[in-house]
């Protein structure tokens, strides 16, 4: 497992990020070798941000940090993300792949 998905600095992480809107329940899926990124299935659909709003919510659950320390950079409207979470929540990143 590569972590091309994964990029640290001084104040925050960032997690390059695949979305699968509209799935049976929230959860991370897993880290998906071929194309670097963590799968993130969420229950909301693709629209008016109920998505992304839904992904910074599971997210933040599973690392135990409050929402606001979740935010999407990039992609906005794809399903490509790029999150920031800001503070060192090293530790707790290994959550989001040991979730699945």
């Amino acid at each position: 497992m590569g972590s091309e998905w994964l990029r640290l600095s001084a104040s925050s992480t960032l997690v390059e990020v695949d979305i699968q809107p509209s799935a049976k329940r929230s959860e991370v899926v897993g880290i998906e070798p071929w194309r670097g990124r963590l799968k993130v299935a969420v229950r909301a659909p693709p629209a008016d941000g109920e998505a992304n709003a839904e992904l910074i919510e599971v997210v933040a659950r599973i690392l135990g940090i409050k929402r606001a320390e979740v935010s999407i950079v990039a992609g906005l409207t794809s399903r490509r993300k790029t999150l920031r979470i800001e503070g060192d929540h090293i530790f707790a990143l290994r959550l989001l792949v040991e979730a699945e």
